[in-house]
């Protein structure tokens, strides 16, 4: 029987699955969007019942749109979208409440507090993360406060807490384990990175106990088995990883000053910084890479919130656009963006402003100011954010980045990919596969359960599709990035007013 490896992928806005072979080759994909839940202004939730029931169905959709049955399916990974806090009743394994997104802003306020009661050092050295409500720590601590009967039952052990990865494998195992691996682990505002621990100071500081939390495990290795009855045979779960670690695991940036940026819902530019922790002094996050074979890399991130739900927007909020594909027509129709420029700050800026106070913002407009020209100013507000990031992590690793490996669904805009490259003076490197978060998953599934013999053996399924080259003189880049800067600054004083 051939055998196959399958990722699962829950994303912001999807969940997907996609089965890969043994060439890192797509074989089936299987995709389903789910419910956004804004019951507040700046509130982002989700339905985590409506999360586990469309990943299981895409898993299932894919495997029978190619006549597969789980006896195909070596192995499973496990990559989702991280930071997302689920709370749930260990006996019913039903959520005490909806899913509190990363993108959500409601602790905002209450992390404030934190900062000015100078905790913001200590978090930093712990965790190699702000303080922020991006984190799950905060909004763990929201829904016990806010809950009713919730805090008296976690005290007494009857709850659970988990990102997306230990929702899915409480689910897959039927409640037989709660686990989480270290790459998701590191992002709760809970974790030390450099003890590889739950941090007891921590979780007294926002008052949840520790035995809401999951186990953590390496991001490869077999932590159980699906339950009888999800598939027609037990198959391992093998590989998780948050899916920005995935991606960065997928481009084979595995060596140290090895860059990748994921052009997703936000953008997520990691650098892998090897087996030592950086701590940032240019607001980056000190995260975990991952963890193979006892081994941890760790890696610097620069988080940007909105980066393709800038094209979403423009398609559902301005409906200057039918379809997100149909960005790329409409900003080439003008040659540049003749001095409008869109900040979309519309979860405040992540790095390396962190100003989660900020608010989207448009300058420049003029008479002449067409729909054209928001629409390149969109898709050039990513590239700039991009450079932000990347001036950081220069500044941080002290290294000058030669080369960007890309990826996520924006990497297919041409336009953008180039823009890209002239903003930053570097090269763009698209692999000749992009779907490298869910790859990332495969891989660390596939290594534990001895699918791939290696590192090597992966290494060498890489293979670049396109590389874009820097193209824009210095003065009109320079001028460029001038008024993107004057336009950030724009956005952070109409919140300080």
């Amino acid at each position: 029987m051939i055998k196959y490896v399958m990722a699962m992928d829950q994303g912001t806005t999807s969940s997907r699955a996609i089965i890969f072979d043994h060439e890192g080759a797509i074989i089936s994909t299987a995709q389903k969007e789910f419910t956004q839940l804004f019951p507040q202004p700046g509130w982002v939730e989700h339905d985590p019942v409506e999360i586990w029931s469309s990943q299981i169905g895409v898993a299932t959709e894919a495997m029978a749109k190619v006549g597969l049955e789980g006896g195909n399916i070596a192995a499973i990974g496990i990559t989702n979208q991280r930071e997302t806090t689920i709370v749930w009743d260990r006996e019913t394994g039903k959520p005490v409440y909806n899913a509190i997104v990363w993108q959500d802003r409601r602790t905002a306020d209450y992390c404030d507090t934190l900062k000015a009661s100078g905790m913001e050092n200590s978090v930093r050295e712990k965790t190699g993360l702000v303080i922020d409500a991006y984190f799950s720590g905060t909004k763990v601590k929201w829904i016990l406060d806010h809950v009713p009967g919730a805090r008296e039952r976690a005290n007494e052990g009857k709850l659970a807490f988990g990102t997306v990865d230990s929702w899915l494998v409480w689910n897959l195992t039927h409640g037989a384990v709660h686990a989480t691996d270290i790459t998701n682990a590191s992002r709760t505002m809970l974790f030390n990175i450099h003890t590889q621990e739950w941090d007891a100071e921590l979780l007294t500081l926002l008052d949840i106990p520790a035995s809401l939390l999951p186990e953590v495990k390496q991001s490869s290795e077999v932590c159980g088995e699906t339950a009888p009855g999800v598939f027609a045979v037990q198959i391992p779960i093998a590989g998780i990883a948050g899916d920005q670690h995935a991606a960065l695991f997928g481009q084979m940036c595995t060596a140290p000053g090895m860059v990748k940026n994921t052009y997703g819902t936000g953008c997520f530019m990691l650098m892998n910084i090897g087996s030592t922790p950086i701590i940032s002094k240019n607001n980056l996050l000190t995260t975990v890479a991952w963890k193979v074979n006892g081994q941890i890399q760790y890696a610097l991130e620069g988080s940007i919130f909105i980066a393709g739900a800038i094209v979403q927007w423009l398609r559902d909020g301005l409906g200057i656009i039918r379809s997100s594909s149909e960005v790329e027509a409409l900003a080439a129709s003008v040659a540049q963006n003749d001095g409008v420029y869109l900040v979309p700050a519309f979860a405040g800026l992540g790095a390396p402003h962190w100003d989660q106070h900020a608010r989207g913002t448009l300058v420049g407009l003029t008479r002449g100011s067409s729909a054209a020209h928001i629409a390149r100013a969109a898709l050039e507000s990513i590239a700039y954010q991009t450079r932000d990031v990347l001036k950081a992590m220069e500044a941080d690793a002290n290294i000058s980045i030669k080369e960007l490996r890309v990826d996520g669904g924006a990497t297919g805009n041409n336009l953008l990919m180039q823009f890209q490259a002239d903003i930053l003076q570097t090269k763009v490197v698209r692999p000749g596969i992009t779907e490298t978060t869910a790859l990332g998953a495969a891989y660390l599934a596939g290594l534990a359960t001895g699918y791939w013999k290696d590192l090597e053996e992966i290494s060498r399924q890489w293979k670049q599709e396109k590389c874009f080259s820097p193209e824009l003189p210095a003065a009109q880049r320079e001028e460029w990035i001038n008024g993107w800067n004057r336009a950030v600054n724009a956005a952070k004083s109409w919140a300080q007013q």
